[in-house]
């Protein structure tokens, strides 16, 4: 078990996995942040060098980053790496923290395709820019500053997660190991975001194209790739790395199930959307398709009415949220929930796994599938 360090003995990182409280994956969190925290106002302040009109951005984008978020890209690279039997140093916390901002990117542009006004609680990036060419009352569209804005955002923050990596000073052959998840997990996550578009531009509901959906857009890119990152980092065994395949599939589309619950059913005070927000934008997830196929005539005409409508009232979101229940579409994904958290357990039986990672790994499982944000 790491045990801590002083700060001044690593350079500024506290990186214990044992937290005073016993919480390990705070403590973690803990580890990460700071790195995040240290790399980002960093840039902030290249940007704010370049001019003063990148203030904002500089400044929106640190807020972003480091206001909120769980964490669980670099928190899965961590225990992949735990799990090899191998420890963390400061380096190796910087490679991962620098998966968050490719989560960061995608959540920026993710606002953008869906014209999502709020994100955390907040005002999502490009209504923050609709408002501040508002505010100084520069010419042309407000709404396309603001998307244009959110955009190159979002492809900083891209960019800043290579570069966050290939600074860490890890060493070349743990980078050259790292380097082909890192892509494929870039490359997923946009096939995956394709995947969503091309999906609610169809006819039809598809629970089949639905998972495949979740699949790329959240799961690989939140738990399988990561996965293989820290395990690269600790230069695990291919055993390993198909035994994080086996365990990080399912979760993560349980991950993106539980994902859609929270879109229909979530608390706004807790998931900082608004309720129903899904069923306002219309979004086609397993869920919805769940709801179609199992809906009578009377519920299909009320879903045809009212299902994508941006004006829906409270009454009408419950009126939704309703049908959902009746027609059985909530208790069905629940018990795929279920079922795909149990298959991940189920996955861990390789003995080569530590069993400091695997005790992490089963709280993982707890962590993805119960969450209420």
């Amino acid at each position: 078990m790491v045990q801590f360090l002083s700060s001044k003995a690593q350079a500024g990182y506290r990186y214990a996995v044992t937290s005073p409280d016993g919480s390990i994956l705070v403590s973690m969190r803990d580890d990460i942040n700071l790195a995040l925290s240290d790399f980002v106002k960093t840039g902030s302040q290249y940007l704010s060098n370049i001019g003063a009109e990148l203030n904002p951005v500089a400044v929106e984008i640190e807020k972003f980053l480091l206001d909120s978020g769980k964490r669980l890209r670099p928190l899965f690279a961590y225990v992949g790496l735990l799990s090899t039997g191998k420890q963390p140093t400061p380096q190796i916390i910087k490679a991962v923290a620098s998966l968050e901002l490719i989560h960061v990117c995608a959540l920026i542009h993710d606002d953008v395709m869906d014209n999502s006004d709020t994100r955390r609680g907040a005002p999502s990036i490009h209504k923050i820019f609709e408002s501040l060419h508002l505010e100084q009352k520069l010419s042309g569209s407000a709404s396309q500053f603001g998307s244009a804005s959110a955009i190159l955002m979002g492809d900083l923050a891209l960019v800043w997660s290579a570069q966050m990596l290939h600074t860490s000073g890890i060493s070349d052959q743990e980078l050259i190991g790292v380097l082909p998840f890192y892509d494929e997990m870039r490359v997923e996550l946009m096939a995956g975001q394709y995947l969503d578009v091309f999906e609610q531009s169809l006819a039809t509901q598809s629970i089949e194209r639905s998972m495949k959906v979740a699949r790329f857009k959240s799961g690989k890119y939140t738990i399988e790739r990561p996965l293989h990152f820290g395990g690269a980092l600790g230069n695990g065994s291919v055993d390993l790395l198909k035994t994080f395949t086996e365990y990080g599939i399912p979760l993560g589309e349980a991950f993106q199930l539980r994902d859609d619950m929270l879109g229909v059913f979530g608390n706004p005070k807790e998931t900082g959307k608004p309720a129903g927000d899904d069923l306002r934008e219309g979004k086609r997830t397993a869920l919805i398709a769940a709801t179609f196929d199992k809906a009578n005539k009377t519920q299909m005409e009320v879903l045809n009415e009212y299902f994508g409508d941006p004006n829906l009232s409270n009454d009408q979101i419950s009126l939704l949220q309703e049908i959902i229940v009746e027609t059985g579409a909530q208790s069905h994904i629940e018990s795929v929930i279920k079922q795909l958290a149990e298959t991940s357990l189920n996955a861990l039986t390789y003995e080569g796994i530590s069993l400091e990672g695997k005790q992490l790994l089963q709280e993982l499982v707890h962590l993805s599938t119960n969450r209420k944000i």
